[in-house]
């Protein structure tokens, strides 16, 4: 084919790409371009139609994407075979792309990643060995359902030092993860509860939600956080929350709206505060945020925390604190389980924060993030004010919002081709939200390496067709 014969309305609100794409699809769908024939290459469509081959390039992988058109390297662009469509879709959807097959991923923003070259390997071998000895044969059997005592005592330690969490290790029940303790936390609380979640928020909590048919409430969040006005004016009893770091936001809920939350809490004996508090030990800016737990007078949180990201995912412990008022109901419920969470874990564990050496190894990561973070924002800084960050007060991860023609699902399956990993925030949303979240993306930095952070950013931005300004 020398030239496809395309009207482009470079006035209109439909972006050109999106145009492109449409008549591309529709003349493959007609039959006007033939099948297997061979489409102009980027540059030359490019320069026949007065546009940017980027904008050719969002086209015709948008065409790949959905199986109309096929990329035979070096080359050229062929259309494929496809039965008679039913209907011809009138706008690009906005939805997950979907990749079923093996793809390398070279550079990944995921921001469940952490960096794993500075764990201090040798020091966790050094109490892993000295448990597997005879002396500590004990450990064969199955201990506490709550977890070992000593790691517990460990645990209110470090919690009350950092957080500024009140509470005895009575209080204090470890799991395998929070998929395996929200589930207890939902049994405690009871049947007819209807949960305030954060929109958009943490997936892995909608999926548990979700798998137990627990009634939620989506609740909007903004730079402040969760906004407990909606909150207030909903049917909900119990709120779940990531106050220090929401996720996927950043926000830190401001501390009018965490005395609006107590407040709230305190107003039923039938509503509860569950907070999240996965990352809480990763803050760049100014002082720690006091945990609401703290606060609270009236035994109305559960705090609920985890060591995937302070040490590491594999090790599969996290743990939550009960309000006092719940222990014996607790202990009514649940005195047939055990702990999920081996032993010998959770006794290298406890050795290991007995001697100081989770202390400093969250010191030091703490440096080696900020740092990255510090890398991150010095190469993103060349692309304003077409790209921004926030949320980058905490956490391993921050918020990047694009200003492009495109949206963020389609931005993310072209760098997706080229090998590049990174998730719009609105895979996080339960339902729709009063903020415009089609620009966003969650970037995880965490477990790259820091001095590859330029040129991972400068091969995304390369991919996006962005430049520096």
């Amino acid at each position: 084919m020398d030239m496809l014969m395309i009207q482009l309305e470079k006035d209109s609100s439909t972006p050109l790409y999106e145009q492109l794409y449409e008549e591309i699809k529709k003349g493959i769908i007609e039959g006007t371009i033939a099948v297997n024939s061979k489409l102009p290459s980027k540059r030359k469509l490019a320069e026949f139609l007065s546009i940017s081959q980027t904008t050719v390039e969002f086209a015709y992988s948008q065409l790949i994407a959905e199986g109309y058109i096929t990329s035979k390297s070096r080359v050229g662009f062929f259309v494929e075979a496809i039965e008679e469509l039913a209907y011809v879709e009138k706008t690009i959807p906005h939805r997950v792309f979907e990749d079923h097959s093996e793809r390398q991923i070279l550079i990944d923003f995921n921001p469940g990643k952490i960096d794993t070259s500075s764990f201090p390997f040798a020091t966790w071998r050094k109490y892993a060995k000295d448990a597997i000895d005879y002396h500590e044969k004990e450990l064969l059997l199955i201990g506490s359902a709550q977890g070992e005592l000593e790691l517990r005592e460990q645990i209110a330690s470090y919690l009350y030092q950092s957080r500024g969490v009140l509470c005895s290790p009575e209080q204090i029940v470890l799991g395998s993860g929070t998929e395996q303790l929200l589930p207890m936390i939902m049994k405690l609380l009871g049947e007819d509860n209807q949960y305030a979640i954060e929109n958009p928020g943490y997936t892995l909590t909608h999926h548990v939600f979700n798998q137990y048919n627990q009634k939620v409430v989506p609740i909007e969040v903004d730079e402040d956080g969760m906004q407990i006005q909606q909150l207030e004016h909903s049917n909900a009893n119990i709120s779940y929350v990531t106050p220090s770091h929401q996720f996927p936001t950043g926000a830190v809920l401001s501390a009018s709206r965490r005395s609006q939350l107590l407040n709230w809490a305190a107003q039923d004996k039938t509503r509860f505060i569950i907070e999240d508090d996965y990352d809480s030990e990763f803050r760049y800016i100014g002082k720690p945020i006091a945990s609401l737990q703290g606060m609270d007078h009236r035994d109305t949180v559960i705090y609920i925390s985890t060591f995937s990201k302070s040490l590491m995912p594999s090790l599969r412990m996290a743990y939550f604190v009960l309000p006092k008022k719940l222990l014996s109901k607790y202990h009514n419920m649940f005195t047939y389980y055990t702990s999920t969470v081996p032993r010998f874990e959770q006794h290298i564990l406890a050795q290991f924060m007995r001697d100081g050496h989770f202390s400093k190894h969250l010191n030091r990561m703490r440096k080696i993030y900020r740092k990255k973070l510090e890398k991150l924002t010095h190469a993103l800084s060349p692309y304003a004010p077409i790209v921004t960050i926030s949320g980058e007060q905490a956490g391993m991860h921050v918020i990047l919002s694009v200003k492009h023609e495109m949206n963020a699902t389609t931005l993310s399956y072209i760098a997706l081709q080229q090998g590049i990993r990174i998730t719009p925030i609105k895979e996080y949303t339960l339902a729709p939200t009063v903020q415009n979240r089609e620009d966003q993306f969650l970037l995880g930095f965490g477990g790259l390496v820091e001095e590859e952070i330029p040129k991972a950013i400068q091969q995304l931005m390369n991919c996006w067709g962005i430049e520096k300004s």
